[in-house]
């Protein structure tokens, strides 16, 4: 039977918005899966590695008594891929079997548990910004050994601290020569110096970061940490109670994403959906993730009201829940 031509016309018109209507409508659906598949696979490979810093452990290891060689295999039956040691953990065990088999038996523990040994935080070892030249290159040679231990871990830097001064006049020139010096050095074991916010003058990043480019040394970076804002403590003291922080923790930690080789993710208390009660975390990870990092975040739970386990565990899963609004 013949149709009329109109009708024939109708006919492909209709067959073709339904192909057009179906294609588009599966083009949608593919769009809609691969966003969830990429989703997905952000949330369960985030655009960086886990690893674990001692010091959110360091009550059970220094009041608990546990001993700190257990280290690396309780990070890694947390879930953690790599581990951030702290040097003064270890005085005792140091005093006790000499700096040597201290740092060879935390090999023995790491390559057991296949762990990844990612830098040393030291600390107790002098000021490398002291104003007494004198007193300041002692310091520098006390770390030399660590840099020797971070070399010998697999790590890839050792944390330092710039106390010394908290003159500003002082310390843009003491803290340049102290870490140029270890830097120096550093460089003959291809190991990093890094720069933690940690307190005074290292906690105003603009200053901080002013010192790391007059090092102006590959191997001389920062650790930018979430936390640790306090510029001025009360009566002047290193540590206690804070009368001064830096004005803008977000723009700090983005100045020091600049030259970071490490970071880490400080965390106190959460709220009752797991956000971090003083720190927007969605916030620093897409500003650690446009900087172009892709290494390790180091876990760092100082919070009191959780204990150690539970706190690094929360610290951790807001760390992944923080990458799945993430483009």
């Amino acid at each position: 039977m013949a149709y009329p031509k109109f009708l024939k016309i109708g006919t492909f018109v209709f067959i073709l918005s339904s192909v057009f209507i179906f294609i588009s409508c599966k083009n949608e659906s593919k769009k809609e899966k691969m966003n969830e598949d990429k989703a997905l696979k952000m949330e369960s490979n985030p655009f960086f590695k886990l690893s674990l810093a001692q010091w959110s452990l360091h009550r059970t290891f220094n009041d608990k008594g546990v001993s700190p060689f257990k280290f690396a295999e309780m990070a890694k039956d947390m879930g953690f891929e790599g581990i951030e040691y702290v040097s003064q953990i270890y005085l005792d065990q140091i005093k006790e079997l000499g700096f040597d088999k201290v740092i060879d038996s935390l090999k023995v523990m790491s390559d057991i548990n296949s762990i990844t040994n990612v830098l040393i935080m030291v600390d107790n070892e002098g000021d490398i910004a002291n104003p007494d030249e004198e007193a300041r290159n002692k310091a520098v040679e006390n770390h030399m050994k660590w840099v020797n231990a971070a070399q010998k871990l697999g790590c890839h830097s050792i944390r330092v601290n710039t106390f010394g001064t908290n003159d500003y006049d002082v310390w843009k020139v003491t803290v340049v020569d102290g870490l140029k010096k270890l830097s120096e050095y550093a460089t003959t074991k291809n190991i990093n110096i890094l720069c933690e916010n940690h307190g005074w003058l290292s906690s105003d990043a603009p200053k901080l970061m002013e010192a790391i480019k007059e090092v102006n040394m590959s191997n001389c970076g920062t650790l930018p940490d979430f936390g640790n804002w306090c510029i001025k403590r009360k009566e002047g003291a290193q540590w206690g109670e804070c009368e001064e922080e830096f004005s803008d923790k977000y723009k700090g930690i983005q100045m020091m994403l600049t030259n970071a080789k490490a970071v880490s993710a400080k965390s106190y208390d959460f709220d009752d959906i797991g956000n971090e009660t003083t720190l927007d975390y969605p916030r620093i990870i897409s500003m650690v993730k446009d900087s172009g990092y892709e290494s390790f975040i180091g876990v760092e739970y100082e919070g009191k009201r959780l204990n150690e386990k539970d706190g690094i565990l929360a610290t951790k899963a807001l760390l992944l829940n923080s990458v799945k609004g993430l483009n």
